[in-house]
């Protein structure tokens, strides 16, 4: 059973969190979750615990106690949302710039910003 702990010190370290979930039972995994590309910890890891029952007293035992200064946060691990694939993170081409239709409902011709183009091909460099 996966847990998840929450709340925790961000000098927790894989092998603390370990040690403090040991007397439940077997551990099979600790880990705290850090940044991408860093070492500081987002203050939140994940337990595994191949006992049900083990995993439940660890979360009665756990939940709210002190582990180096910080009240712990602890429950089962629920599973990661569904993302949709190929998010955007903005700039670059954008589809509602293609949108030809006006306030008022009329539509305009694509591509026509108030002869703008025109304008330029009549300037002589």
């Amino acid at each position: 059973m996966k847990l998840f702990v929450g709340n925790l010190s961000f000098d927790v370290r894989d092998e603390d969190l370990r040690s403090a979930f040991e007397p439940f039972g077997q551990v099979d995994s600790a880990a705290v979750v850090r940044e991408r590309g860093g070492s500081e910890s987002r203050g939140f890891g994940f337990v595994e615990m191949p006992s049900r029952t083990e995993a439940q007293a660890a979360i009665d035992g756990m939940n709210g106690k002190e582990l180096l200064g910080r009240a712990l946060s602890v429950n089962e691990a629920r599973p990661m949302p569904e993302r949709s694939g190929g998010g955007s993170r903005g700039g670059g081409f954008s589809r509602h710039r293609l949108d030809t239709r006006r306030r008022d409902g009329s539509r305009r011709k694509s591509g026509s910003r108030k002869g703008g183009q025109q304008r330029f091909n009549k300037r002589s460099f």
